[in-house]
């Protein structure tokens, strides 16, 4: 391993990007790991990466003391971390700063708040010409009555820096606003899009997007956190949308001056006509990106690790599928009875691979978010609509029971 690049990756909850970087990067992979992000890390992902070097900044402690003390711990390691990578959307500030203030290649603050901040970024879409929904901030249930006067209901009330729609709210009139605390965050409201949403995957390596990868949603988002199907189909069959994905990608990674990494963004086309929705400058959430190797027969995670290692990634690609992943349902709070095994879910028509991130004796805590699930399976076809079919199949025969808790035993 001598004289080869060492990264610094951020790891705040297990993934399967974590997974495969600790199984192939040992000797040159360094974890960073935030005090108060321990609870979201299971005592098994500890285990099974405790041959790795982890440092752990602490709570309340000052960002650039935590830097010094950063330095002076991987000084004692065999080879210090020269990369870094910060797949976490939640982490994105803290984990950029610090990267700075340890001398590592950094998102600046700007490009932060940018990829984080969704007001200033559909401000920066519209500076770079992409169109994008009617946005505000708002601060008041009147100030999203008077936006819906002028471009009507419904629309989308999210805060500026949510993640996976978590507080996020299609609102159809002034009555749906009830129970929303709007001193809480801060918010913004956009018109509802109509047409088709769609996502898209890229890599970047000195600023040229090196290719880019389209999504089907078979179930909008914000249907999925109110129940819909939860699913991403890697289109690899030529069946996307009718835009250049990889010049709809680079105009704004060239905007926004973004130099390597992952990207993926949404965007609606209506009429023929791209709206930019959003972007994330780090792995796309659930598993997305797998969805995209096994659409195209390549190794997915090792070309993402090779573009934060500074180096051009191999894309040959040896298949041209659709591939998904299903968020299988977790549909309450308490304590798990039964559940689909998963062999069950391999002998479905089209599952090629399938994880359960609970069982039996569980006790699961449910959320109105986008990455809610019991488990997820991959799915491959010969098209979109195939895939999706077989997708529908395998939710009508996956069982789970959840057994709420009772008041008093939770008081006990």
């Amino acid at each position: 391993m001598s004289g080869a690049e060492v990264l610094l990756m951020v790891d705040d909850r297990p993934s399967s990007f974590t997974r495969y970087a600790a199984r192939e990067l040992a000797g040159r992979l360094v974890l960073l790991r935030f005090a108060d992000t321990r609870p979201d890390l299971p005592e098994d992902h500890l285990r099974e990466t405790a041959h790795l070097p982890a440092f752990w900044v602490r709570e309340d402690a000052a960002p650039a003391e935590e830097a010094r003390r950063y330095r002076e711990w991987a000084a004692g390691l065999s080879a210090a971390p020269t990369r870094f990578c910060n797949p976490s959307e939640p982490r994105q500030a803290a984990a950029q700063r610090f990267a700075r203030l340890a001398g590592l290649p950094h998102l600046t603050e700007r490009q932060v708040a940018l990829v984080r901040d969704k007001a200033a970024m559909k401000a920066c879409f519209r500076e770079l010409g992409l169109r994008t929904a009617e946005f505000e901030r708002v601060r008041s249930a009147a100030g999203i009555e008077r936006f819906a006067g002028r471009h009507g209901w419904p629309v989308v009330l999210k805060p500026v820096d949510s993640f996976a729609c978590v507080d996020t709210h299609r609102l159809d009139g002034p009555d749906d606003l009830e129970g929303i605390d709007l001193a809480a965050r801060d918010w913004m409201v956009e018109a509802y899009l109509g047409g088709t949403e769609w996502e898209v995957c890229a890599i970047i390596l000195g600023g040229e997007v090196l290719d880019a990868w389209p999504s089907a949603m078979p179930c909008r988002p914000l249907d999925i956190v109110d129940g819909a199907m939860n699913a991403n189909i890697s289109v690899g069959t030529g069946e996307g949308p009718a835009v250049d994905l990889r010049a709809l990608v680079q105009r704004v990674v060239t905007g926004m001056g973004i130099d390597h990494g992952y990207a993926h963004m949404e965007f609606f086309l209506i009429d023929g006509e791209v709206y930019a929705g959003e972007i994330g400058v780090r792995l796309a959430g659930c598993e997305i990106p797998a969805n995209h190797g096994h659409a195209y027969g390549f190794d997915v995670f090792g070309a993402t690790l090779a573009v934060y290692l500074g180096r051009r990634p191999d894309l040959r690609y040896g298949e041209r599928r659709c591939a998904g992943d299903l968020l299988l349902p977790l549909p309450g709070s308490g304590t798990i009875r039964r559940i689909t095994s998963r062999e069950e879910l391999l002998a479905m028509p089209g599952v090629i691979d399938a994880v359960l991130k609970v069982r039996a004796g569980d006790t699961v805590t449910a959320r109105r978010a986008s990455h809610n699930a019991s488990g997820y399976a991959h799915v491959v076809g010969a098209s979109v609509g195939e895939v999706e079919s077989r997708m529908r199949d395998v939710l009508a025969r996956f069982t789970i029971e959840v057994v709420a808790q009772e008041p008093s035993a939770a008081l006990a």
